[in-house]
C-alpha cells in the first residue's frame, strides 16, 4: 500500500512538471535550437542515450534542434593511434594536411555517426552532416594574434588549416528540418579553393545559430555557467556585463572564447545564448522547458 501511494505521488509530480512545461512549449513552439554538444554529453553510451532522447523529446515538441558536437579528445587519440605527431603553437593544435586528413576523418565519421545512431535509436530522424555539405560553412584561414608580455609586440600564429566561418548557405538545414530531420553537424568547413578546414565546435556552432537566426544557441560544457568573482553562477547577463567582466579578469581562459562566440551569434541575429552545464542530467530540458534553467544566458 505504501508503495502504491509513494507510486501515485510520482505520477502526480510528473504530470505537474508537464503542465507547467506547456508556456515553455508554447513560447518554443517552432523555434530553432542550435546546440553544441561536447564534453560530459558525448562520454559514455549512457549519457549519449540520454542527451539523444531528451533531443527528440524536443524534437516531438515542435522544436527545430540543430545539433554541432566538437570531439578534440578523439581527435588527439586518433592522431597518436596513426603515431602523427601534432605540433602546438601557446597550447593550440597546428592543423597540417596530415592532421586534417584525420580531423575530418573523426569528426565527420566516427563521432557524427555516433550521435546520428544515438538519436534514431530514441525514434528520431537525424541525419549527419559538415560545414562542407551543400557549402553550408565557407571558412578562410583564421589567424590568430598572441602578445609578448615582455615587449607587449603582438605576433600572428600560423595554425594551418584551421577556419574561421566568413559565410553561410544555411538552406540545406532549413529542408530538413521542415521535413522533421534532426542535423547533426561535425566541425569540418571547406574553403573557397577546395580546402579542408578544421573549425572549433563552439565557433561554428555560434556561425551555424546566426545563419539560422536560431532562437536560442546552447553551448555545452563541463562547467557550471560564467561565475562572478565569488564563484557563483551568474544566470543572466547582458553584453555590457560580459565586457565589465572580462576587462576586470573575473571572466577568463577558455570561458572568454565561450563569451566572445556568444555575444557573436547574437550580433548576427540570435535571440540568446546560454553557456550551461552538460553534465547536469537533462539539462537542455531544464533551460527550454522549466523556469530554473541550467546556467547562464547571455542576451544583447
Amino acid at each position: 500500500m505504501e508503495k502504491s501511494s509513494a507510486m501515485k505521488r510520482d505520477w502526480i509530480a510528473t504530470a505537474r512538471t508537464l503542465s507547467e512545461a506547456l508556456p515553455y512549449l508554447q513560447r518554443y513552439d517552432g523555434a530553432t535550437v542550435v546546440i553544441k554538444m561536447g564534453g560530459h554529453a558525448m562520454g559514455d553510451d549512457t549519457a549519449m542515450a540520454a542527451f539523444a532522447r531528451d533531443i527528440v523529446l524536443m524534437k516531438q515538441c515542435n522544436l527545430h534542434p540543430i545539433i554541432v558536437h566538437g570531439g578534440g579528445p578523439q581527435i588527439g587519440e586518433m592522431l597518436k593511434r596513426l603515431a602523427i605527431r601534432s605540433e602546438f603553437v601557446n597550447g593550440l593544435r597546428v592543423t597540417d594536411e596530415a592532421t586534417v586528413e584525420v580531423v575530418e576523418m573523426v569528426l565527420s565519421g566516427r563521432i557524427n555517426k555516433r550521435i546520428v545512431q544515438a538519436i534514431n535509436a530514441q525514434g528520431g530522424k537525424a541525419v549527419g552532416l559538415s560545414g562542407k555539405d551543400a557549402n553550408l560553412v565557407i571558412c578562410e584561414k583564421a589567424m590568430k594574434t598572441v602578445k609578448d608580455p615582455d615587449s607587449n609586440i603582438e605576433s600572428v600564429l600560423d595554425l594551418g588549416l584551421v577556419g574561421e566561418p566568413v559565410e553561410m548557405h544555411p538552406e540545406v538545414l532549413r529542408t530538413f528540418i521542415e521535413s522533421d530531420f534532426i542535423p547533426v553537424i561535425a566541425p569540418v568547413g571547406a574553403g573557397r579553393n577546395g580546402e579542408t578546414f578544421n573549425v572549433n565546435g563552439d565557433t561554428m556552432a555560434g556561425a551555424i545559430a546566426g545563419g539560422m537566426k536560431a532562437e536560442r544557441l546552447l553551448l555545452l560544457t563541463d562547467v557550471s555557467g560564467v561565475k562572478n568573482a565569488e564563484g557563483e553562477v551568474i544566470t543572466q547577463l547582458t553584453r555590457a556585463d560580459v565586457e565589465t567582466l572580462t576587462r576586470e579578469g573575473v571572466i577568463r581562459g577558455g570561458m572568454i572564447p565561450k563569451t566572445e562566440t556568444a555575444m557573436k551569434a547574437i550580433d548576427s541575429g540570435v535571440g540568446a545564448v546560454v553557456i550551461l552545464d552538460g553534465r547536469a542530467p537533462h539539462a537542455c530540458l531544464l533551460e527550454l522547458f522549466t523556469e530554473h534553467g541550467a546556467g547562464s544566458l547571455i542576451r544583447p
